[in-house]
């Protein structure tokens, strides 16, 4: 798939974000494979997959864009949402069309390490990147050092943005204004009236996670409703 094709079939559609966390029986490669066909049969048009094995695997089963990224937690880092070059590299190599990375200034050099690693990924693997942020300044940098892409999905999970309410669409707003790049929704978004209002303030794509396939999340949501009066 060429970049720019990827970039254009997501446009206006939904991301379906397939992962599981680390400890669940559903983190296996097959399982997660199989989530992302049956989003793709039912109108997804592009998944974000965790971790080369599991993309390997997705990329067997999808036709639509895969965007990669791999978690890797590091001592002494806040980043983990592909931390470098290498992780970038792995999840090109497995299959993915997209590489998304955090581009908040928590990087060690803040904007300019974004920066470098935006060029560096674009180099080594010749993909377009999605860039991860939590505010508007981070998306003007981000799409400043060459980033095709803009998501929010580090919005409430800053220092700076912790605790607040999302989905974030005024920051979707403020980054369509402001950016020359798409602007992607992700984070927090559990319904088809906040797909909606994403695409109305300005969404050029829409990621949902935890509402369709984080189910041990949404179990324990439906359980502590019993202990409810």
């Amino acid at each position: 798939m060429q970049p720019g094709q990827a970039i254009q079939r997501i446009h206006g559609g939904l991301i379906v974000s397939c992962q599981a966390p680390p400890s669940s029986p559903l983190d296996r490669p097959e399982i997660i494979a199989a989530l992302a066909a049956a989003a793709e049969r039912a109108g997804a048009a592009g998944v974000r997959i965790n971790r080369p094995e599991n993309v390997h695997a997705v990329r067997a089963a999808v036709s639509v864009p895969i965007i990669g990224i791999f978690k890797q937690v590091c001592p002494g880092e806040e980043v983990y949402i592909t931390p470098n070059l290498e992780a970038a590299r792995a999840v090109a190599a497995a299959g993915a069309d997209i590489i998304a990375l955090d581009a908040t200034p928590r990087r060690a050099r803040g904007y300019a390490a974004v920066v470098d690693l935006i060029a560096a990924v674009h180099e080594q693997t010749r993909l377009p990147v999605m860039a991860d942020v939590a505010s508007v300044e981070d998306g003007v940098a981000a799409a400043g050092a060459g980033a095709e892409l803009i998501a929010t999905t580090l919005f409430g999970y800053t220092a700076e943005t912790l605790g607040a309410a999302l989905p974030g669409l005024d920051l979707v707003a403020a980054l369509s204004r402001r950016v020359p790049v798409p602007v992607v929704c992700e984070g927090g978004v559990g319904s088809p009236e906040q797909v909606a209002a994403a695409f109305r303030a300005g969404a050029y794509a829409v990621v949902v996670g935890t509402a369709l396939t984080g189910i041990e999340a949404r179990v324990r949501q439906f359980a502590a409703a019993r202990q409810q009066p």
